[in-house]
């Protein structure tokens, strides 16, 4: 499980705006949506072996101090076998759609970035 600082967190929200404020996106983000771009800090770029991607709704349990998300295979196109994460509220970073996405760095035992819908935040 990856921690985030306040700094980082911030970099990040700084990252979100200016990312979504641009039409055309950046290089080395991408797309999440037509409407909006992963942050370069979350997916480093990696259209490849697809580390950030939408996941199920079913997949993400609230708990009273952050989300318990597990993935199997076939609900994000890195895993490989059941993976369980735990993101709490102050590191979650809204999503550009009503969605939940995550990110998967270095590995897919490795969650980099967590995007959920405003309305569940």
């Amino acid at each position: 499980m990856h921690t985030v600082s306040a700094r980082q967190r911030a970099g990040l929200a700084s990252v979100v705006v200016t990312v979504a404020a641009l039409e055309s996106g950046i290089a080395s983000a991408h797309s999440a949506s037509r409407s909006w771009t992963y942050p370069p800090a979350c997916c480093h770029g990696d259209t490849v072996t697809g580390e950030c991607g939408k996941i199920p709704a079913s997949t993400v349990t609230p708990r009273p101090d952050g989300y318990v998300i597990i993935l199997r295979p076939g609900d994000h196109q890195k895993v490989t076998h059941q993976n369980r994460y735990f993101v709490p509220y102050d590191v979650v970073i809204p999503s550009g759609d009503d969605n939940f996405h995550i990110c998967l760095h270095p590995t897919e035992e490795d969650e980099n970035c967590f995007f959920a819908p405003a309305d569940t935040m």
